[in-house]
């Protein structure tokens, strides 16, 4: 692989839409997935996304639009895939093994396949049957909404083929994004999952009235507890200081853009896990990773007090005071 090729969006909420603003800033063309014909139709009619990030203009001679995913991934060379993990199952069940051969498949899911427990690398693998070295990860402190308004943002490009994942990084780098590459593919999936529970988290100590002296000890100890457990799943020599983890899990833990923080905080007012859900009216993926994570730790049995007690808040109806005054014992 001489080149990145032709690349493919799959996906076109705020992320999906951000990522093709991305790969314009370099690539001249790409082939973009849109499961509803009448968004692309409003592409077509607006120049923009008619449902998320309105303010970003596409010039539409450098897309070319498809509602059949096959088709999209069979006339691309490089697929990066947008779908929130939730979706993924639905989406890619009525794909093929063939439809996969020379592609390097690229995952820029910000949580797990539920009810599999296990991260996009390792669902295209066994599923798919794709080697791992045509598998990648783009993840990293990267709100969609700040790419809308050309902040300065940061991505990591992660793949077990170096060669690859430096291709990708050039293939997107820009004025307003830098790219790091990594090998460490699931430990960095792993830790887009933990980011989101820990974001949670942080916003239900915001909505209990936590201030900034307590918080700054939660996401230290958020970063340990990330640590043990990428250690123990995916033993690798790693520095958990870097971008794609510990940047990730900051700015996902205090940005105002980001739903999981705003998910945690409604749950810390007051308001119950499914009118919250309700009232923001889009998919927080800690809700989803944490479930996983409680279950992918009960064959590790790491310590893990704070994603556990987002589990038992979300799941078992511990209330979040409770929860939260019984970690102040583990810090």
């Amino acid at each position: 692989m001489d080149s990145i090729g032709k690349i493919c969006i799959l996906g076109a909420g705020t992320w999906g839409t951000a990522l093709a603003k991305i790969v314009l800033m370099n690539q001249k063309h790409i082939n973009w997935f849109i499961r509803r014909d009448d968004q692309i139709d409003g592409f077509y009619k607006l120049g923009h996304n008619p449902n998320y990030l309105t303010n970003v203009k596409f010039n539409l001679a450098q897309i070319t639009f498809h509602s059949n995913m096959e088709k999209a991934i069979k006339e691309s060379d490089t697929v990066i895939i947008a779908i929130p993990s939730p979706y993924v199952k639905q989406y890619f069940r009525r794909l093929w093994n063939n439809t996969f051969h020379g592609k390097f498949m690229v995952s820029a899911l910000k949580g797990i396949i539920p009810n599999e427990n296990r991260v996009m690398s390792e669902f295209l693998a066994s599923n798919f049957k794709i080697p791992i070295e045509n598998i990648g990860v783009l993840s990293g402190p990267c709100h969609a909404e700040e790419v809308a308004m050309e902040r300065l943002s940061f991505l990591t490009a992660a793949s077990k083929d170096q060669k690859k994942a430096k291709l990708l990084a050039e293939a997107i780098d820009s004025r307003i994004l830098k790219v790091k590459v990594s090998d460490d593919v699931t430990g960095i999936e792993l830790a887009a999952v933990l980011k989101n529970i820990y974001a949670i988290a942080a916003g239900i100590c915001q909505g209990l009235l936590y201030g900034d002296n307590f918080q700054a000890v939660l996401m230290s100890n958020c970063t340990k507890e990330m640590e043990r457990f990428l250690n123990g799943v995916v033993p690798l020599e790693r520095n958990i200081a870097e971008q794609h983890y510990l940047g990730d899990m900051l700015v996902t833990g205090y940005s105002q853009f980001s739903r999981n923080r705003t998910l945690g905080a409604m749950i810390g007012k007051g308001y119950s896990v499914k009118t919250a859900q309700l009232e923001m009216g889009m998919i927080a993926e800690g809700f989803y990773g944490a479930k996983c994570i409680h279950d992918m730790n009960s064959l590790f049995n790491i310590d893990m007090p704070i994603a556990e007690t987002v589990y038992r808040i979300l799941y078992e109806k511990l209330p979040p005071q409770n929860g939260i005054k019984k970690l102040i014992d583990f810090f």
